[in-house]
């Protein structure tokens, strides 16, 4: 059926130099026609077209449904007293990890897919209407076929992120779980991923052991994204750059010799904004949040003119939440983003993030994904912290 939504005080398109202008692309008393999934018009709502069904925004802002291009939903169990023991004082290593790893391969499938139904279903009512799933927390062939097998059951954004650490039956052989991951475990897990990941951090996987595990994936057709500079500065920002990784993730600690990098990824091109990376600095505030450690400073970033998104890492270790409007509230409040960046970064950029546009925006031919607010300003989001201020949300053009 084909679907109206007007009455809508504030619009955000993403399509910048429409409206307003700016990146946002704000336009005011307008009405979307949806048809088939997409985005069909975009007018004024004294002109909107007939259609099978209304929904009256009455004033409400409408913007593009959230694009969480970075979250590890397939795990059992949760490390909640680990969270009460970090905030104790005790600092994050990341060894916690292996603990879901237990957990995690001891679960059924039945198991593991409640817990991704439920996280992906918890992240829609929230707005997020695209949401990237990792695998990681089996890192055996079998665990991590079947982990991508679930995500894909909810999500063609799959990552087959097999090098997360090294599992503790591997701690003294490290060269050969790379080689696992290269070879047998890679082959099972990429008919069921789109992307490849590496945790090239202290602790995990270094410069090498990441290069040769990314270049496999390449090697298979998967696109690269790395977890990188989260700990401490190290060289993962720079190997995303080398491979031309879509996104690296976290991007804490960086160097001005890793903001050159990601700089130097900009292209231009016909569009309204001038272009941008081809490399995303994806945040991820939602750790910082949970581990008490800096925030990553996005103004530096964006003073670069580095594309950034947003996203949750969603996890059981190191940021258990779903929710995208927390992680643009943090932003907003801890990283040196305006509310309209930050927006912008937690739609169009993890789009970007994920190498496409046909979400994260609001124009005809455009996936019909958006959410209405309970509020008449995307402001509202960063101004009203912790608030679901999420009324409705259109998937693929069907209210959920």
């Amino acid at each position: 059926m084909s679907l109206v939504v007007d009455n809508i005080g504030e619009l955000v398109t993403n399509v910048a130099g429409s409206g307003e202008g700016g990146p946002l692309g704000i336009r005011r008393r307008v009405a979307v026609l949806v048809e088939e999934g997409e985005v069909a018009w975009i007018g004024p709502a004294a002109d909107a077209p007939a259609a099978d069904r209304r929904i009256d925004a009455a004033g409400a802002a409408v913007l593009p449904g959230f694009v969480d291009s970075h979250a590890h939903l397939v795990f059992a169990g949760d490390r909640a007293a680990e969270f009460a023991a970090r905030m104790a004082g005790e600092p994050y290593t990341g060894g916690g990890i292996r603990t879901t790893v237990g957990a995690t391969r001891a679960a059924s499938d039945g198991e593991l897919r409640a817990t991704v139904r439920r996280l992906h279903a918890e992240a829609l009512r929230q707005g997020t209407t695209t949401i990237e799933i990792k695998s990681g927390y089996g890192l055996t062939v079998t665990d991590e076929a079947r982990s991508l097998r679930i995500a894909a059951e909810v999500s063609a954004e799959t990552t087959f992120l097999g090098a997360h650490v090294v599992p503790a039956e591997y701690a003294a052989r490290p060269d050969d779980y790379v080689s696992l991951v290269c070879g047998p475990m890679l082959a099972a897990a990429a008919p069921h991923a789109r992307w490849i990941d590496v945790f090239c951090e202290r602790g995990a996987f270094d410069a090498d052991h990441a290069r040769a595990i990314l270049a496999c994936g390449q090697a298979l057709g998967l696109g690269v994204r790395v977890h990188a500079n989260q700990l401490g500065p190290g060289p993962g920002v720079r190997l995303g750059v080398e491979l031309g990784a879509a996104s690296v993730d976290h991007c804490t600690h960086l160097t001005d010799a890793d903001v050159d990098a990601l700089a130097s990824t900009r292209f231009d091109c016909m569009c309204a904004d001038g272009g941008h990376t081809s490399t995303v600095a994806t945040l991820l505030p939602g750790a910082e949040f949970s581990t008490r450690s800096p925030y990553p400073d996005a103004r530096r970033l964006l003073d670069a003119r580095v594309t950034v998104a947003l996203a949750t890492d969603c996890n059981p270790g190191s940021s258990y939440t779903s929710s995208m409007p927390f992680c643009i509230a943090l932003a907003v409040r801890e990283m040196g983003m305006t509310p309209a960046e930050a927006v912008w970064a937690a739609t169009a950029g993890g789009a970007r993030a994920l190498r496409r546009d046909d979400i994260g925006v609001l124009r005809p031919g455009a996936r019909a994904d958006l959410i209405i607010l309970d509020a008449p300003s995307h402001l509202h989001l960063a101004y009203r912290p912790g608030v679901p201020l999420v009324r409705q949300v259109l998937h693929n053009g069907v209210p959920r």
